[in-house]
């Protein structure tokens, strides 16, 4: 077979293509729950299948089905895996500036809920794969995957997690690309893409505090559970643990040309004074993270409560033990004057910053966007990666979905948020990138 011509010269029109799928995309209200998402998932299924793709669609509920689709190769070889989601959060249309089912194309962006989370890159992905099928192409060894999931953002129970685990055969691949990175930031004038290689685990907790319950309206008499949160809570307004620095965030730092020396809370307070939302950012990728956000004592409000009780999000970089995190967490509330309970333990997962697939990411990047560099980016919040990882241990797992015009800062704070738009240029960019990087991995 001959070489496969890069995505500019095989199709100027990609990005037009993409874009289009994208506001089609958009248009099916998948707000999660109730997700609903059958009908997008057949309109996908759709076009994988007229172009040569062998689709089929699984799922715990009828409504809900999952779409996997692979493209065999002419000789044995590595699954590589495009994987998205179709699902979004809600959106309330009054607080948007367009209709957040309209797909609106508009001041060079296309409006709607799951612009940037995530259709738009189901969308390049299935254009890519798409286009590659009907020029004829078919992998020289291995098979292209195309993964659509749904309920990922109720934690995956109907999409990915019950995939992996009830269809093991079916999602199995060798190396993966999802969604939790690509996104440009500069650093004092270096163009910077992060590679989404690690995600931190979830350790929520309940912090319990004990008093003696009595009147309201006579406090001297009990002894009320309720206060005795307070010096907690001050103590997580003022302190955080300290810092573990593992391998992703020491790469990244040492990229941006930061020394850590064994003090990574002085290296941070550098990059804080030279960039203080590059710091924003990167402190969560650093260590344990403490967010209290659920109170509940009294049932009533004229009885002092004899019981309080604290939920408190902790997230926790990968390899950290759960002996290790009780070390972190005592070291911010002490170790007395309550109970703590933890009521979720999800380890942190983490691909290596190293081989066959993160190379094809960093070539392609040199190549189209000359001078910039892939740095190695540790998510705070967890994506579907975290199932494939676990099912399958061998799979190489990457966030990564390229944006060259919108920055990093502009467009992080719109994901569940108002107004949430991509610029087209980077649809289109992306497109090229997932069209691309099949060729590259499976020749």
């Amino acid at each position: 077979m001959p070489p496969l011509p890069s995505a500019q010269k095989a199709r100027p029109d990609l990005g037009a293509e993409a874009v289009q799928t994208l506001q089609r995309l958009i248009r099916f209200n998948t707000v999660n729950p109730p997700g609903n998402e059958r009908p997008a998932q057949e309109f996908l299924a759709a076009r994988l299948s007229d172009a040569g793709f062998d689709c089929e669609l699984l799922g715990a509920t009828p409504e809900r089905p999952n779409l996997i689709a692979r493209l065999p190769g002419e000789a044995d070889g590595p699954t590589l895996c495009l994987l998205s989601h179709v699902d979004t959060v809600l959106a309330e249309p009054a607080e948007w500036s367009h209709d957040p089912w309209s797909g609106d194309l508009a001041d060079g962006h296309v409006w709607g809920r799951g612009a940037l989370d995530m259709k738009s890159q189901a969308a390049a992905e299935v254009v890519a794969a798409t286009t590659l099928a009907r020029s004829g192409w078919r992998p020289a060894r291995g098979q292209l995957m195309v993964i659509c999931v749904v309920d990922e953002e109720r934690g995956g129970g109907e999409g990915a997690q019950w995939l992996c685990a009830t269809h093991p055969d079916k999602a199995r691949c060798d190396m993966l690309i999802n969604e939790g990175g690509g996104w440009l930031f500069e650093f004092e004038g270096r163009r910077m893409y992060g590679v989404g290689c690690a995600e931190k685990g979830v350790f929520r907790f309940t912090l319990i505090t004990d008093g003696v319950a009595g009147h309201a309206s006579m406090p001297r008499l009990g002894d009320n559970a309720l206060l005795k949160m307070a010096p907690l809570l001050q103590r997580m307004a003022d302190h955080q643990p300290r810092f573990d620095l593992t391998p992703e965030p020491a790469a990244l730092l040492e990229a941006i040309g930061e020394r850590v020396d064994g003090d990574v809370a002085g290296a941070l307070e550098r990059v804080r004074g030279r960039d203080p939302a590059l710091a924003v950012l990167l402190e969560p990728m650093l260590g344990v993270s403490l967010a209290p956000t659920r109170i509940a004592a009294s049932e009533k409000v004229n009885v002092i409560p004899s019981r309080a009780e604290l939920q408190v999000d902790c997230r926790v970089p990968p390899g950290l033990e759960p002996e290790q995190v009780r070390a972190r967490i005592e070291e911010v509330l002490g170790a007395e004057g309550y109970r703590l309970e933890f009521t979720e333990q999800v380890a942190g997962n983490r691909s290596p910053t190293d081989g066959e697939l993160i190379g094809h990411i960093r070539d392609w990047v040199a190549e189209h966007d000359p001078g910039a560099v892939c740095v190695p980016s540790v998510l705070p919040g967890f994506t579907d990666s975290r199932t494939f990882r676990a099912t399958f241990p061998d799979c190489t797992a990457y966030g990564f979905f390229p944006h060259r015009h919108m920055t990093l800062y502009e467009a992080a704070p719109l994901v569940h948020s108002a107004d949430e738009r991509i610029d087209v240029r980077d649809v289109e960019y992306a497109t090229r990138f997932f069209y691309d990087i099949a060729g590259r991995v499976l020749g």
